[in-house]
């Protein structure tokens, strides 16, 4: 009897047994509490069409250095946080960086049905999307996409961004 109890009791064996049963007992509790990201539904089908128009309004102009489209959709009090280039917060410099940097030399390209828009009550809404910029003047330069975000105020009937986030 003794030996059969050293056997089970005694040394790595039982170790071990107590090690594979706490796992196993971890596993199946973690399992339980693992939830699967949803895929976006719009809330707002409409809210969504209009921020996606913006977008499209935006960038358009954006592609095609049309200034005055831009400083019209950009608030005066726009944040625009750029991971690399940190926080700029002039209208007027952010239009004049993107009229030196950009205009002819970048183009924008939306990652098609990436956006997701989220009503912010009695605000506007923000959108959260991938999008891909390629440099014009290196048309084989390999383009990877990155997210962005954009919160958008609605202003007597009218839409504007007031912060950015643009990750790359």
């Amino acid at each position: 009897m003794n030996d059969l109890f050293d056997f089970f009791f005694k040394g790595n064996f039982f170790m071990k047994i107590v090690t594979l049963l706490y796992t196993l007992l971890l596993s199946w509790v973690m399992n339980g509490q693992v939830q699967e990201i949803p895929n976006y539904k719009p809330v707002d089908i409409d809210l969504h069409n209009q921020i996606v128009k913006m977008d499209s309004i935006f960038f358009n102009a954006y592609n095609t250095c049309d200034m005055k489209t831009q400083s019209d959709i950009l608030s005066d009090n726009i944040e625009f946080f750029h991971d690399k280039g940190g926080l700029s917060n002039s209208k007027s410099e952010i239009i004049a960086a993107t009229k030196k940097n950009i205009c002819g030399k970048v183009t924008r390209t939306l990652i098609k049905g990436s956006i997701e828009v989220y009503p912010i009550n009695k605000y506007g809404a923000v959108q959260i999307g991938y999008h891909k910029f390629f440099n014009n003047r290196e048309p084989n330069a390999k383009s990877i996409p990155s997210k962005f975000i954009a919160i958008w105020k609605k202003e007597n009937a009218k839409w504007l961004m007031t912060k950015v986030i643009s990750l790359h």
